[in-house]
């Protein structure tokens, strides 16, 4: 039996013999699309190849959520499942996704949203309502051992309901601005036909090639090794609007080289196709050789208007030193930023006063940088009891207890800009221990809150500065948050609560700024810097659209997939007939001419 009855204003379903109460719309909604923003992509763009990139350690899980899912891999499998809505790279506006149609409530705080019905999962099953209500209640499980979704999708998202199989209803925890709202309330679904809820979910789905909604599924694994991404060659979304002339390569695959220099020896042989140059080493001093002067290898660089999370020193404040304000307002003074972005990094990043930027009003640029003044860093030392010189020069107090700061970083690439530092705060009185740790690894220790410093950079995330994450104190404490500062603080938990459910869009924004001034004062973060470009080298023969990134392109430029929340990736594609051109010559030693490209479309100050 497969009857179907809808009674116009109840809802009750009958589906297959189940009676199933369901939302009823609301009079005098007004849907919303968006068909005529400006397209993106190439027309020009070819389809077919293979791209071989890196990545520096195999996955901890395949998982998105609970333990160890935060790490650099997730990209690869989140930016590959789509939302219901996405936002447009340059204009910012709304976009289609899973979505077609969307309409807000006169609440200011619901939003209902017409499913695609051609969308499907990767194994042919349709997505349905019934994906977004699974989702809800799998967010909120214990069983995933997420608190930071378990927390969203209670006080963020209140209600996920369905009105019919394609429709639903999405509460968000108080009213917001309009692209506010829609940022907040357009979710990802779970395939409720895959996923069970079950106390062993974490070990069950630890490596579970879950369904996807995107254009690429996990096609090979191999354990410490690679991961390769193969195109659905029928995928449902090929040709609409924003979807088109994009995720070109028929096959992404991820090697795993744990160290950049072996990297870069194995994308001059042409093993790899891309190399990613944001580091001005590489762009200023690496790039150099005959594939480079002979021009099978081009160098891009393309200015960018995005924004930008935090990076710099997370300082652990649960460690004992590390409680103490003085030592914290100390290393403020001891770290010469400003002399390593000129010298390290030849100036080329900017130097950041605040955790993120490029948010408008929400960002507080009047926030004075705290510059290295070693008489500054000594004297607040000195109040924290640290007021003798040990023979190498360290400050120690009167127990003889050396001032050290152990960092935590994983990127082999920033040891040098680390161990400029670290020769610098010497002069202060204080001893910078550099411990490089492997990727995933190193970011599962700071997960759980086994750093003294954590040196690293956040995404720019959403269209607006989430600080619960990482401040609040619900999040203290606590493994698998991303509270690295361990930072409980009243003051800034009340202005935190408050900018979550604040409306009106000024007043957030200089809550935002209050809780930048209130971080400032804690002194728990030392800022580090900012960038407004991506630069990457490929081989000749990888292709990009004549303006080679979006506004909002984040560091990755020759990213293949998609791109969260801004639909920015899967431009590149790949010339077939090109690469034979370009290897035939770099068999015979025929020189190109040498392609340095500078795209300054989105540049911006």
């Amino acid at each position: 039996m497969n009857n179907k009855i809808k009674w116009i204003g109840g809802c009750l379903l009958l589906v297959n013999g189940t009676l199933v109460w369901a939302e009823a719309l609301p009079e005098g909604l007004t849907w919303e699309t968006n068909d005529t923003d400006p397209v993106f992509a190439s027309p020009d763009a070819r389809q077919g190849g293979t791209l071989n990139l890196y990545v520096d350690s195999f996955p901890l899980t395949f998982r998105t959520v609970g333990p160890d899912s935060n790490g650099s891999f997730r990209s690869f499998i989140l930016d590959n499942q789509l939302r219901l809505i996405s936002f447009h790279p340059n204009t910012g506006n709304p976009i289609p996704a899973l979505a077609t149609h969307w309409a807000i409530a006169p609440d200011n705080q619901t939003v209902y949203f017409r499913l695609d019905p051609r969308a499907k999962w990767s194994d042919g099953k349709p997505v349905v309502a019934e994906d977004y209500t699974f989702g809800y209640e799998m967010m909120r499980s214990p069983h995933i051992k997420g608190p930071w979704f378990n927390n969203y999708y209670t006080t963020e998202v209140i209600e996920v309901s369905k009105v019919d199989e394609h429709t639903i209803k999405v509460k968000a925890g108080s009213a917001k601005g309009k692209l506010d709202l829609l940022n907040t309330t357009e979710l990802w679904p779970q395939p409720k036909h895959f996923y069970k809820l079950t106390p062993n979910w974490v070990k069950q789905y630890n490596w579970a090639i879950v369904p996807t909604t995107g254009p690429y599924v996990i096609s090979d694994v191999k354990k410490g090794k690679s991961v390769t991404f193969s195109r659905q060659k029928d995928w449902w979304a090929r040709d609409d609007r924003f979807f088109q002339h994009r995720f070109n390569i028929d096959k992404v695959h991820v090697k795993v080289i744990r160290d950049q220099n072996i990297a870069f020896r194995h994308f001059l042989k042409g093993e790899l196709d891309s190399f990613e140059m944001i580091q001005p080493t590489w762009w200023h001093e690496k790039a150099k050789g005959p594939e480079f002067d002979k021009g099978y290898i081009q160098k891009v660089m393309a200015y960018t208007d995005t924004k930008q999370g935090g990076q710099g020193l997370h300082l652990n404040t649960s460690v004992p030193r590390l409680a103490d304000l003085n030592v914290r307002l100390g290393i403020e003074h001891a770290i010469n930023m400003d002399k390593m972005i000129a010298t390290v990094l030849r100036g080329d990043y900017v130097r950041a006063t605040t955790f993120g930027s490029g948010f408008g009003p929400f960002t507080d640029m009047t926030l004075p940088e705290r510059a290295y003044d070693v008489q500054k860093a000594r004297d607040y030392f000195a109040k924290a009891g640290y007021t003798k010189q040990g023979p190498d020069g360290i400050l120690v107090n009167d127990k003889g207890e050396r001032l050290t700061l152990a960092v935590t970083f994983t990127v082999s690439e920033h040891a040098k800009r680390l161990s400029f530092l670290k020769e610098e705060a010497k002069r202060a009185g204080l001893d910078l221990e550099l411990n490089l740790v492997d990727g995933a690894t190193g970011f599962k220790a700071m997960l759980e809150k086994k750093h003294e410093a954590a040196w690293l950079g956040w995404g720019g995330g959403g269209l607006y500065p989430q600080y619960w994450e990482s401040f609040h104190s619900d999040n203290a404490n606590k493994p698998q948050t991303n509270n690295f500062f361990n930072v409980a603080d009243k003051a800034l938990d009340a202005l935190i609560d408050a900018y979550g459910k604040e409306f009106d869009l000024d007043k957030r924004a200089d809550l935002s700024r209050q809780i930048q001034q209130r971080i400032y004062d804690l002194a728990i973060f030392v800022p580090g810097y900012a960038l407004n470009y991506v630069r990457a080298s490929s081989w000749r023969y990888v292709m990009l659209p004549a303006v080679p990134a979006t506004k909002n392109t984040p560091d990755l430029l020759y990213w293949p997939m998609d791109g969260y929340p801004h639909s920015s990736g899967g431009l590149l594609w790949i010339d077939e007939g090109k690469r034979k051109e370009v290897m035939s010559d770099k068999s015979s030693g025929k020189a190109l001419e040498p392609v340095v490209l500078v795209d300054k479309s989105w540049q911006h100050g």
